[in-house]
């Protein structure tokens, strides 16, 4: 009895030669996927080795836990903080932050423009010009409110000049 494998298959005619190159082409590609592996392997060691230096399981588990502890306290940190600025920000949008004067001779004969006009205005442009007319008789204090950029009350060209400086806007001499 003979028994030939490769014509038993229907394959009797083929040369095993490119069967063994092909099988070591195979072993060879194995080879240095194995080799790469083998190096993967050996610097996710190295990491880990490196991670888990001088620490054991139940202290690298206090190390998180710390981690977790250390992002609550920023977190309520965070939110009292944009708390605190959003008070400081309500704060501030009352205070007067645009300044306008404008000094002039109330009566063109004192000399030295000791009559000032004053506007005082928070960021929603409302305040208050203060106007202060030296004369040779004595000083006369007044003042106007301003709601929103606007008087009720008319206007003196120094008044208008000093609220429109305080406005940003610009003013022609």
């Amino acid at each position: 009895m003979n028994y030939n494998l490769l014509e038993q298959m229907g394959i009797g005619n083929f040369d095993l030669t490119y069967l063994f190159i092909a099988a070591f082409a195979l072993i060879f590609i194995l080879i240095i996927f194995t080799i790469i592996q083998t190096v993967r392997l050996g610097k996710l060691s190295k990491r880990y080795k490196k991670f888990m230096l001088g620490k054991s399981a139940k202290s690298l588990e206090q190390d998180i836990e710390g981690i977790f502890e250390d992002n609550k306290f920023i977190k309520a940190a965070t939110e009292k903080n944009r708390k605190d600025i959003l008070a400081l920000y309500r704060k501030f949008e009352g205070a007067f932050q645009k300044v306008g004067i404008m000094k002039y001779d109330a009566f063109n004969q004192m000399g030295g423009q000791l009559s000032f006009s004053l506007a005082l205005l928070d960021e929603n442009d409302n305040g208050f010009i203060l106007n202060s007319v030296h004369s040779t008789e004595g000083c006369y204090s007044y003042t106007k409110e301003i709601k929103g950029g606007l008087c009720e009350i008319s206007l003196g060209d120094e008044e208008k000049k000093a609220l429109d400086i305080a406005m940003g806007i610009t003013v022609e001499e």
